[in-house]
């Protein structure tokens, strides 16, 4: 493999970097377009409209049903929270007065040899304090970022709108870029590109559904409140490789244990175990069968990608190795290793 094709791959991988940080909107707004690209083609042949039109009914429609959706799920979502996090005050004094009472049990039968426990009992009620306050700031810190979120928002139904206009130009710009005779296989490579990054969503829409209803009808099983908000807190935790969902679901259950609860916390406990086990086993699959590479590449994909860029490693890593094998199917990567 040449320098300049390394060079090539080097950048290409630190535009990949960008393109999911920085441009992030635009890179959302690109996905969204492509998606619903066949409505807006079928609006001009059936209706035989031309493509700024059927493009911008295309676009409102869209944007309309993700506006909708985002503020139905918004208004539950916030509601729950913030009902939510009114009752943890008591929570904690309630774990605070249990761990107290069994201390001074114990206390009362030890005697002196009890000291360490009130000491033990001092420092968990400060560690709860600080997780009271460590939460309160992260809270804080996401209605300062709500601006940044309203930006982002407004860039991204710009772009949406921007892009539905000129997706046939954009791609006959890029083409230009590339010699006539590399256009065929550049070509190629979007269509297999394309192909996959779509099983890819597509993966991991299926893989975070079944997480929710598997979360969300576990705790209707369970009787437990605000589980359309617990169940999609559950779901974004368990995207990431490394925190999943135990994050969430193991320290509940301990908790509900310890204040006596202990039938909810054992559910909660095997809830945890159903959910990563059925997500472990057939996320290599599914991921494997969406993009065409084996389950085992998918899962190192996933990994290597979160240890080396973090969360959004999760979804460059499978990206490049998507890119990688569209380019070697269009025969622009081809080199083998010889050993004399």
């Amino acid at each position: 493999m040449s320098f300049r094709l390394l060079l090539m791959l080097g950048l290409g991988l630190l535009f990949l970097y960008l393109l999911f940080t920085a441009g992030a909107p635009f890179l959302l707004a690109l996905v969204s377009v492509i998606i619903f690209e066949p409505l807006t083609q079928y609006l001009m042949k059936q209706f035989r409209l031309n493509r700024a039109l059927a493009s911008a009914i295309s676009a409102t429609v869209f944007s309309g049903a993700l506006l909708g959706l985002l503020g139905f799920l918004g208004m539950r979502l916030v509601g729950e929270l913030i009902a939510f996090w009114s009752r943890v005050p008591g929570y904690i004094r309630e774990v605070n007065l249990i761990v107290q009472s069994w201390v001074e049990r114990l206390t009362e039968k030890l005697g002196e040899e009890g000291i360490p426990l009130e000491s033990g009992v001092a420092s968990l009620t400060s560690a709860l304090e600080r997780l009271v306050g460590t939460i309160s700031s992260a809270l804080f810190n996401l209605a300062k970022a709500l601006p940044d979120m309203l930006i982002f928002f407004i860039v991204y139904l710009v772009a949406v709108y921007l892009f539905a206009y000129s997706l046939p130009h954009m791609k006959a710009s890029f083409l230009s870029l590339f010699h006539e005779s590399s256009r065929d296989q550049i070509d190629s490579v979007l269509a297999n590109l394309r192909k996959s990054v779509f099983g890819f969503l597509r993966a991991q829409f299926i893989l975070s559904s079944l997480t929710y209803v598997l979360t969300f009808v576990g705790l209707l099983i369970l009787d437990i409140r605000y589980p359309l908000a617990i169940a999609l807190l559950v779901t974004v935790v368990d995207i990431l490789p490394v925190l999943g969902t135990g994050t969430v679901l193991v320290p509940w259950a301990g908790y509900l244990i310890v204040t006596g609860d202990i039938v909810t916390g054992i559910g909660l406990f095997l809830l945890y175990l159903v959910i990563t086990i059925i997500r472990r086993i057939i996320e290599p699959k599914i991921l494997g069968d969406a993009i065409g590479i084996s389950a085992l590449a998918a899962l190192i994909s996933l990994y290597v990608g979160y240890k080396l860029i973090g969360v959004i490693g999760v979804f460059l890593g499978p990206i490049v190795v998507m890119i990688f094998l569209a380019a070697r199917r269009a025969g622009l990567l081809q080199f083998r290793i010889k050993v004399d």
